[in-house]
């Protein structure tokens, strides 16, 4: 399976790093096409403590905890609308853009892409392929919300950075994954089941 994953300047870094580490260890994920755009860098240091500027490979699988070589991370410039991801002709699974801005979110509702990343997921509508969205802005205004109505009815998937408690989660590592796990679902990316929804989870009143 081939990926594209795009992190943009939105707070939520962690969830996009989460994200990686589970698609690499997915065992069914060969290629990931990310992108950066201009900010995220800049809310990778100050969420993270990490530096992504200038970032190439060898910077990209350290943060992620992958080996020094691994191959399974292809790194786009944003300004690079001859890469992979701008083609329709490029045959992929879909794409992920996590967090998302409303700025990006925007531009893609709009059509009137500038990047690299508006390109991809406006090929992604275009060839019927899952585009993706985890905005995490909060509360949502209502040029937010018709944007995102606007990218419902063309075929995008929203899914906000909403956790879910019911797995009683005892740290923020626990809240994230299982929104990350989400994600994961929406392309039948295998994944630990320990936050899913059972129903053994409530317990009966006495009678």
């Amino acid at each position: 399976m081939e990926l594209t994953l795009a992190i943009t300047g939105a707070s939520g870094t962690i969830y996009a790093h989460r994200t990686l580490q589970l698609l690499a260890a997915s065992g069914v994920v060969e290629t990931i096409n990310l992108i950066l755009s201009g900010t995220a860098a800049t809310v990778a240091q100050v969420e993270m403590g990490v530096n992504l500027r200038d970032a190439d490979g060898a910077k990209i699988n350290s943060w992620l905890g992958l080996e020094a070589g691994s191959k399974l991370i292809r790194l786009w410039r944003l300004d690079n609308l001859a890469a992979k991801p701008s083609s329709g002709s490029n045959k992929q699974s879909g794409m992920i853009i996590v967090p998302c801005s409303m700025g990006t979110l925007g531009a893609i509702a709009s059509g009137a892409g500038t990047n690299l990343i508006h390109r991809a997921a406006d090929v992604c509508l275009k060839e019927g392929r899952k585009l993706l969205l985890v905005p995490r802005e909060t509360p949502f205004n209502a040029i937010h919300l018709e944007n995102m109505l606007r990218l419902s009815r063309a075929g995008a998937q929203i899914l906000p950075a909403s956790p879910g408690f019911y797995h009683r989660p005892k740290s923020i590592d626990e809240l994230v994954e299982h929104l990350c796990f989400r994600i994961l679902d929406q392309f039948d990316i295998p994944h630990s089941k320990r936050s899913q929804w059972t129903g053994e989870e409530v317990v009966e009143p006495p009678a």
